[in-house]
C-alpha cells in the first residue's frame, strides 16, 4: 500500500504529526519506508510486545502462538519478572493473529502462564481495547466524549454507520466494517477523534466519512 500523503483522497490520511517545512510523507514520519514488513516474530525482543494488534487481516480459526508467533511470545516472557507481567502483551498478541480474544484464546493464554481461567478472563474483559468477539476487518471508533461530543460526535458516527450499512456494533455484511462508540481516545484536541484498526483520523467531520470509508475498501481490493 502506498503511504503518499498527496495520493490519500481525503485531508486526514490517519497519522498524526506536524510535517512542517519538510514536506515528510507518512512513511518516513512512520519509517514504514525502514521498517518495511513487519516480522511476525516480532524482531529484537525489546520490541516484541508493542507491535500494533489491531490488523485488518484476521485468522479466528489460527493456531496461536505456533511458529514465528512462538518465538514472539517466548520474547514477551523475558522482558517481564514474572508469567503474569506478561499477561497484557500476550493477550494482544492473540488478538493480533485472531482479531479478537475469544475464551479459548483466553483459556490457552492462562494455561501458558500458568494463570487460572478467571484471573485472565478478569483482567480481558476489563480492558475495552480486547475484542471479546470477532468485529469486521476494519473496526471504526468514534470517540462520542465531550470534547468530540461538542464538536458534531454525533453526527460523525451517525455518517459512518449510514455508510457502512450497519447498526452499532454490527459488522457490514461485506465483513469490512465494525462501527462503535468510544468513551475517550485522548485525542480532546482533534475532536472529532476516530480510531480505525490502531490508527486515528483526527479533527474528523461528516463531509469525510464517505472518503475515508472508499478508502478503506478500496485497501482490500
Amino acid at each position: 500500500m502506498s503511504h503518499d500523503v498527496g495520493k490519500v483522497p481525503f485531508k486526514n490520511p490517519g497519522w498524526a504529526g506536524n510535517t512542517g517545512e519538510f514536506d515528510l510523507t507518512e512513511a518516513q514520519v512512520r519509517g514504514d519506508d525502514f521498517v518495511g514488513e513487519r516480522p511476525k516474530h516480532g524482531g529484537h525482543a525489546s520490541g516484541a510486545g508493542t507491535l500494533p494488534y489491531m490488523l485488518a487481516d484476521k485468522s479466528p480459526e489460527a493456531p496461536l502462538f505456533e511458529g514465528e508467533y512462538k518465538q514472539r511470545f517466548d520474547k514477551i516472557l523475558t522482558r517481564y519478572p514474572t508469567k503474569r507481567a506478561a499477561l497484557l502483551p500476550a493477550l494482544a498478541l492473540a488478538q493480533e493473529i485472531r482479531g479478537h480474544v475469544s475464551p479459548e484464546s483466553m483459556d490457552r493464554v492462562a494455561e501458558l502462564l500458568e494463570l487460572s481461567p478467571a484471573y485472565v478472563r478478569g483482567v480481558a474483559t476489563f480492558y475495552t481495547m480486547y475484542n471479546k468477539a470477532p468485529v469486521g476487518r476494519y473496526l471504526v471508533q468514534v470517540c462520542t466524549n465531550i470534547s468530540c461530543n461538542l464538536c458534531g460526535a454525533d453526527e460523525v458516527l451517525a455518517t459512518f454507520l449510514r455508510y457502512t450499512d450497519t447498526e452499532i456494533g454490527e459488522t457490514s455484511e461485506d465483513g469490512n466494517f465494525m462501527v462503535v462508540e468510544a468513551e475517550c481516545l485522548a485525542a480532546c484536541g482533534f475532536p472529532t477523534c476516530v480510531q480505525i484498526n490502531s490508527r486515528y483520523y483526527e479533527n474528523v467531520t461528516p463531509a469525510e466519512v464517505q472518503k475515508i470509508v472508499e478508502h478503506l475498501k478500496a485497501q482490500g481490493d
